[in-house]
């Protein structure tokens, strides 16, 4: 054999080495990994694979909620040039509060404490892993890192949500400041006293997944903020409309896809009850967004585009408190009351408040939540097709919801006025008027998002 044929042979011969070489190390990798994973298992009893997957599962799907789906549905309903501006508050508010919560947020809302506050055992998520031993603290069948982080999302969303009430004149330092103020003192012991078996959870208040925590507690802030910073410049004068409707469709679906991780996902675990908090999440969302339209078709005479993506918002947060304790017809009654009531909302009771809340963070969020946290009481009974969670009759149900909505109210309307009143003193809340004039965009972040 001559050197030019014996060339081909010796290169096809080193390339089969490598291929197998390359097989052998992919094998040896995937072996360490089984044994790792089979050490993890080892080390942590009463792990549910299954339920972790899914709760991993949902904490991205209420990632996705903010960070697109919250961002786009707000900044669709901007002028354009408040746009980036939009974005970054809903961004930078969002991650503020996950980083919060990792500090100290988890361990006050979710250690034993007080009524109000829990404790600092978890500061920093210490004790949730020992790097040494390789074992996991567990919350139930999932590691508490999992749950934490879960949570990390709602704390994280909650204080975005705020930022639609006083959109296009906000200082983004202030926001900032108030979220650290707010996140603080209203979400973290709303937690606590709701979910960490404080005093609303005493009480025997019913909050699957967030109608006080949440909804009613960012929809108050929201208004708040509204009255204080004050309205925009041409409010009630002139047509401030949405620059990008197509946009807010898109955050609106993304915000839905995104929810039945905000629900499901509350359930802890992947089972019948996280089941039942999907259908019913899927089924108020689109019996809100019919009763939205045919509401505003009878009253306006054309029924919007705008309408129908704050009606699937309006099911949403209708829902939330009672994803995993009613059934589906149950369910649908909740979406229905909650899209009418909340086109109310949005404009009856908008007017008669006064406020300029630009993106309407009360009449959908608060609003939205009471009605879901009342008819929770109602449709929770297993004459009603409920889970009949809870020893109390439907009237002293329905008290106790009330009572958390209006200790929720009360609480949130307080610390947000401190919070704002703070971060003006300290930071001015609201820009100068040739900045508002110009818009947010340049003025604050010295950049448009469009060049045309």
């Amino acid at each position: 054999m001559n050197k030019k044929m014996a060339l081909p042979a010796l290169a096809a011969t080193l390339a089969g080495s490598l291929v197998s070489m390359a097989a052998m190390a992919q094998d040896a990798a995937a072996t360490a990994t089984a044994a790792a994973a089979e050490t993890v298992v080892e080390t942590t009893p009463g792990l549910v694979g299954a339920d972790l997957a899914w709760l991993s599962t949902s904490t991205l799907l209420v990632l996705m909620m903010a960070v697109p789906g919250l961002a786009l549905f707000y900044g669709g309903m901007v002028r354009g040039k408040n746009m980036l501006s939009t974005l970054m508050q809903v961004t930078a508010t969002f991650c503020l509060a996950v980083v919060l919560w990792f500090i100290y947020g988890y361990s006050l809302a979710f250690t034993e404490g007080n009524a109000i506050f829990g404790g600092f055992d978890r500061l920093f998520l210490s004790g949730t892993f020992d790097a040494v031993t390789g074992v996991f603290a567990m919350s139930d069948t999932v590691p508490e890192i999992s749950f934490a982080a879960f949570q990390a999302t709602f704390a994280g969303i909650t204080c975005a949500l705020i930022v639609g009430g006083l959109a296009e004149r906000a200082r983004f330092s202030a926001v900032l400041l108030f979220t650290v103020i707010w996140m603080t003192f209203a979400y973290v012991p709303a937690a606590h006293m709701v979910w960490g078996d404080g005093l609303v959870a005493q009480w025997g208040a019913l909050d699957f997944a967030g109608g006080t925590v949440v909804h009613i507690n960012a929809g108050v802030a929201g208004l708040v903020g509204a009255y204080v910073i004050g309205k925009r410049i041409g409010y009630g004068r002139e047509a401030l409309k949405p620059h990008n409707l197509p946009m807010t469709m898109i955050g609106a679906a993304l915000l839905w896809v995104g929810w039945f991780g905000f629900n499901a996902g509350s359930a802890l675990a992947a089972d019948g009850i996280a089941a039942l908090a999907f259908i019913n999440t899927l089924v108020a969302t689109a019996g809100a967004m019919m009763a939205w339209m045919f509401t505003e078709w009878a009253a306006k005479g054309k029924p919007s585009m705008l309408g129908a993506a704050s009606g699937m918002i309006a099911g949403l947060v209708g829902i939330t408190p009672a994803a995993g304790f009613v059934g589906p017809v149950g369910a649908l009654v909740i979406g229905v009351v909650c899209g009418i009531v909340c086109v109310w909302g949005v404009n009856g009771l908008k007017r008669m408040l006064g406020a300029d809340d630009s993106l309407d963070v009360f009449g959908l969020h608060a609003v939205g939540g009471i009605v879901g946290a009342v008819l929770t009481a109602v449709f929770t009974a297993t004459s009603m097709g409920g889970t009949g969670d809870g020893d109390a009759s439907m009237l002293m149900q329905t008290w106790i919801q009330i009572e958390g909505i209006l200790l929720t109210i009360v609480w949130s309307g307080v610390v947000a006025f401190i919070a704002f009143k703070i971060a003006d003193v300290v930071l001015g809340l609201r820009v100068s008027e040739e900045e508002e004039r110009q818009g947010l965009d340049i003025s604050s972040h010295g950049e448009t998002a469009y060049h045309s």
